[in-house]
């Protein structure tokens, strides 16, 4: 067995692999750029050595980097986790090369798999099914048009060194085809370093089944059985489960078979992730293999039992797998769900900065092995603590929320709850989004298709959960505290203190705010008296009980439970940072922004007189010219921000008059992209 291993990665995937490492008594080493100097995995690690500046390129995908850091710290092997080098096939010869244990797959198993349509080459002749394609070499415009035509739209462009839901394209007609593949090929040559893409049918209302496989030196071979990853957005998995949802045992065994071919055609050795889609009729066809561990594998560990990293270290290391196929069985149901720094309100855009609160008071984090989320049923797999920044050089997910229960109803309700105990002030983040997601009709139901929250209403269209005399009364009380806290009156008893804006019954207090992409007014008045606070609310009165207040790293913070009104009985949890306002009922969230007089300019309320850059990016495209006339909702303009590309629309009709960065300039958050001339935009 290895003594040191160091971990080619970063954030709650490095955490993951080196709790397993350290329990196993193997010594660690971390590897860091710049930027997560002060990050967790580095502090938790035994050693860290510190790869460069930011940019992955010069640090976390730079290969000479990280194995001089291997000879350095005399580590014998090299987890390289997801995401960066883990299904580089050039990497895994360097390690092979410098006498380092790659904890992977063999260099020709990753080469193959690593090019979607030499995987498909290579397992059909062991019959395993495939949806109709193109998959050549030739990567001419003439080519991929002519077999457009011939497979049917619609069709996917998807790159063959893709993954990550990055470099791929649905295209519903010819007309479309060429700008499709021109911005596929791009993001793909951005993302992978390779701008290769094959075609495929579009397989309509698919679900999207994998299977988790392993293989050992001495030829044997097992899966742990199906997990349903059909909740994505833009091809990006969001919340997985397993075992698959409504499968009869025909069917799990049909796909247990089928991906057990499909490692044994590439004699494929560790951890590995078969994907297929399912239709409608039930007959499913296969699209990639990962030659990974897949960020959803946590579901797996959780109806299994089994610690799968443990599984891979021990596989690289020479040993036999630790268990058959007929002592891998089924229990329970488990759910994931990807916490991300991003705003669902425009996009899900990701997003940046500094997350000043962090809290997950009953999540337990890193419940692995035999024991796995028996005991709270809950597991946090994540990357975070209050202080900490989201940089925009990296994916924005911040973490991963596993749920374990019985059956899956109970499971799901579980994962429910837990997304709203979780706290993440700071930054935009998809917590309330992903709640939202877990209460829908058809998710809850089951059986749902890649193209739910497609579906789904918007976020601007989804009714506030709260009862909105309880928002107006907690908006209120949070303006109470904020105002304690702004004037720094403190005293021993922070609860024994008189309403801080009048001291006798005055007229309601009006403050305005903005909800989502609605106007909106407050009239209150609190008064407090030891505990009890009365909020006085447009005619309505609402009594609440305090229970704590604390002001922390620019957060100003009050906590209670309401007695009276909708919600009595629930409590709450109105949590400032700088003009926003988190506003928790019971299990339910509803976000403020102040309008703060202080803060309001001059130009607010107008129409948009231009775009600008809701995150650092580079310009790739600039869709329009100086002149001309566009109207609301139009393409401007191309970012590529966090390896993924954002198209920017016009936000009302107007004539261009500046575009002031070309392709390829660098921008910062906020930069001004496009400018309307005032006088010609239309009112």
């Amino acid at each position: 067995m290895f003594t040191k291993i160091l971990i080619a990665n970063r954030g709650e995937i490095a955490r993951r692999i080196n709790r397993t490492a350290q329990a196993m008594g193997i010594q660690t080493v971390a590897v860091y750029s710049t930027a997560d100097a002060q990050a967790l995995h580095v502090q938790e690690c035994n050693e860290a050595v510190c790869l460069g500046e930011p940019e992955a390129a010069q640090s976390y995908l730079n290969i000479d980097k990280v194995i001089a850091a291997a000879r350095q710290t005399g580590a014998q092997a090299i987890h390289p986790g997801y995401g960066f080098l883990s299904e580089n096939a050039a990497f895994a010869q360097a390690c092979a090369e410098a006498h380092i244990t790659f904890i992977g797959p063999g260099v020709e198993a990753i080469r193959i798999m690593g090019s979607k349509s030499e995987a498909k080459a290579c397992v059909q002749p062991a019959g395993v099914p495939l949806i109709p394609g193109y998959f050549g070499a030739d990567q001419s415009l003439a080519t991929l048009q002519a077999e457009a035509e011939r497979i049917g739209f619609p069709l996917m462009i998807k790159a063959v060194a893709g993954g990550g839901g990055k470099g791929i394209r649905i295209v519903s007609n010819a007309g479309d085809l060429q700008a499709a593949l021109e911005s596929c090929q791009r993001e793909a040559k951005n993302a992978f370093g390779d701008a290769t893409v094959m075609l495929e049918k579009q397989i309509i209302q698919p679900r999207h089944v994998e299977v988790q496989v392993f293989a050992d030196t001495h030829g044997n071979v097992v899966h742990l059985f199906e997990r349903d990853c059909s909740a994505q957005r833009r091809h990006q998995k969001v919340i997985e489960e397993a075992p698959a949802f409504g499968l009869t045992e025909q069917q799990r065994e049909a796909f247990g078979r089928t991906a057990v071919q499909v490692a044994k055609a590439v004699n494929y050795v560790g951890a590995g992730t078969v994907e297929f889609l399912l239709d409608a009729r039930g007959e499913f066809y296969f699209m990639e293999m990962n030659t990974r561990l897949q960020v959803e594998h946590p579901v797996t560990e959780m109806i299994t039992g089994f610690d799968l990293v443990q599984w891979q270290i021990e596989i690289a290391a020479g040993l036999p797998l630790p268990a058959t196929q007929e002592t891998i069985h089924i229990d329970g149901h488990a759910f994931e769900a990807r916490l991300y720094a991003e705003n669902p309100e425009q996009g899900f855009l990701p997003a940046i900065g500094t997350v000043e609160l962090w809290e997950a008071p009953d999540a337990i984090e890193f419940r692995t092995g035999t024991h796995a989320g028996r005991t709270a049923g809950i597991r946090l797999d994540s990357s975070m603590r209050s202080g900490l920044a989201v940089s925009p050089y990296y994916d924005p997910m911040v973490g991963k929320l596993i749920t374990w229960a019985p059956t899956r109803d109970a499971a799901l309700k579980k994962l429910a709850d837990a997304l709203a105990q979780l706290r993440c002030v700071g930054v935009k983040n998809n917590l309330a989004w992903l709640r939202g997601l877990c209460l829908h009709p058809e998710f809850a139901a089951g059986g749902y298709d890649t193209g739910l929250i497609d579906r789904m209403s918007t976020a601007t269209d989804t009714p506030n959960p709260i009862d909105p005399d309880t928002v107006h009364a907690m908006a209120g009380l949070a303006r109470w505290a904020l105002h304690q806290h702004t004037q720094g009156q403190r005293t021993a008893d922070p609860m024994a203190q008189l309403d801080g804006f009048y001291s006798s019954a005055p007229p309601l207090r009006e403050d305005r705010w903005s909800n989502r992409d609605t106007a909106l007014a407050t009239h209150t008045h609190v008064l407090v008296s030891g505990q009890q606070a009365t909020i006085q609310c447009s005619g309505t009165s609402l009594i609440a009980t305090l229970t704590g207040q604390g002001n922390q790293s620019g957060l100003a913070r009050i906590q209670g439970s309401i007695n009276t009104g909708p919600h009595a009985g629930s409590t709450f949890d109105l949590i400032w940072h700088g003009d926003n306002l988190s506003i928790h009922v019971g299990a339910e969230q509803v976000n403020l922004q102040w309008q703060n007089p202080a803060h309001i300019r001059a130009d607010q309320g107008h129409d948009a007189h231009g775009v600008a850059a809701p995150m650092p990016g580079k310009v790739f495209a600039v869709l329009v010219k100086v002149g001309d006339t566009v109207k609301k909702g139009q393409p401007l303009i191309g970012l590529e921000a966090m390896k993924m590309e954002h198209t920017l629309n016009s936000p009302c009709d107007g004539v261009v008059q500046a575009i002031p960065h070309p392709v390829g300039d660098q921008v910062t958050e906020g930069t001004e992209l496009i400018h309307f001339s005032e006088d010609d935009t239309a009112k």
